[in-house]
């Protein structure tokens, strides 16, 4: 389970067993900061396993929406939290088999829809959990459809979290039947500079003494208040250092600008 530290700021930031490979590219040494869209997410997320609701994180990419999810319910459902991602365009067999290993349920999985729905729903039915559906954009409207079914039967005692990128709100919203019953949306943003400031000092240790003005540098020319730029940033910085102690200062900002992007 997560605990809380104090980040520079005065904020929690969750820090855990898992944390690490919450972070792009594994980050070695990054913290979960308490951003304000990761505190927002967590007090969101409290209200949706409270009301055993559903709910819908988007944004574009890069923007701390799976690592918030992840975050927050290690701290508030650690032992109920079942999540599936799929990386393409996925089937409600798919969506089947993912939630029965998911489950951890035994045996071999049922070849037949009805027979398979009915081993689920008894799981479901069992004890509270919150079933998170990443990469939720790539979902049909039978695949949103069957979880619809699922959360409607009165059997299932379960929250259902979508979580998506820049047009996951488009695609739900087209889904009316699904829409309507979405408890709670948010919408993930860029960190904007002042929160850069006080963020980026508690992601990591590498820029725990950079002067503010180097860190406003670094995002206006490429971290762009998206953390997963600023997880680049960071492990090129790491690689530089290791290779041959280079400074943190503007020359090498400047070399690892260079490799990113392709201007």
């Amino acid at each position: 389970m997560a605990e809380q530290i104090e980040t520079v700021s005065g904020e929690p930031a969750w820090v855990g067993e898992h944390d690490q490979a919450d972070h792009y590219l594994h980050l070695q040494d990054a913290n979960i900061v308490g951003t304000r869209a990761l505190l927002t997410c967590q007090d969101n997320l409290d209200d949706v396993i409270e009301a055993a609701a559903m709910a819908c994180m988007h944004g574009s990419a890069g923007f701390g929406k799976s690592l918030a999810v992840n975050a927050s319910l290690r701290a508030l459902a650690p032992h109920n939290t079942v999540r599936v991602v799929f990386r393409s365009r996925p089937t409600t067999r798919d969506i089947r088999h993912a939630l029965f290993h998911g489950l951890h349920l035994p045996g071999q999985p049922p070849g037949h829809p009805i027979e398979f729905d009915r081993l689920l729903k008894a799981a479901l039915a069992d004890r509270f959990r919150v079933l998170v559906c990443d990469e939720a954009q790539w979902m049909s409207r039978e695949c949103f459809e069957y979880w619809r079914h699922l959360w409607d039967d009165p059997s299932t005692q379960i929250a259902v979290v979508f979580v998506g990128g820049g047009d996951c709100y488009r695609v739900l919203s087209r889904e009316p039947m699904l829409a309507s019953r979405i408890y709670l949306w948010q919408r993930f943003r860029k960190m904007e500079p002042e929160e850069i400031l006080s963020v980026i000092p508690a992601f990591h240790p590498v820029w725990s003494e950079a002067p503010d003005q180097l860190i406003s540098y670094a995002d206006l020319h490429a971290g762009h208040g998206n953390f997963r730029n600023w997880a680049r940033i960071t492990n090129h910085v790491l690689q530089a250092r290791r290779r041959g102690g280079a400074d943190l200062d503007a020359d090498l900002l400047k070399w690892i600008f260079s490799r990113l992007g392709g201007g």
